[in-house]
């Protein structure tokens, strides 16, 4: 598995579990990186940390691109996954939007429901056509 694709999966990760925790996001992050075991990399701690500041636009993106889901509805894996998708598709310039789309979908087929990777796919296909100019 390559390192950003590592990288993401931890970011996943950590969000999902401060998710079913009830943890803040950020301190679940740190707490990790103090642990350091395994390190946590550099692009994880990119993803969680811009997923943490861009929030609110992420999550009423994700609920206005969900096709009739109620984002509290949605498989908490799959929370994680399109919100740490969404923060790369919109805020990180150096990642292809069809890598980040594909790795999304394969997180889903990994982590989630056999539903998963269609639906994250969708969503997240929605969310570029809406948000992403074309050149």
């Amino acid at each position: 598995m390559a390192a950003r694709s590592k990288a993401r999966k931890r970011a996943v990760d950590v969000l999902y579990e401060a998710e079913v925790r009830g943890s803040d996001r950020l301190a679940m992050l740190r707490d990790r990186i103090e642990t350091g075991n395994p390190p946590v990399p550099e692009h994880t701690i990119r993803l969680v940390e811009g997923v943490a500041e861009h929030a609110g636009r992420i999550d009423a993106l994700i609920e206005a691109h969900a096709s009739n889901w109620q984002l509290d509805r949605l498989p908490d894996v799959d929370r994680a996954i399109l919100r740490m998708a969404v923060f790369e598709l919109l805020w990180a310039d150096d990642v292809p939007d069809v890598v980040v789309i594909d790795e999304a979908v394969e997180l889903a087929k990994t982590l989630s429901t056999d539903d998963s990777p269609a639906y994250v796919n969708g969503v997240l296909g929605a969310i570029l056509a809406a948000e992403v100019p074309t050149a």
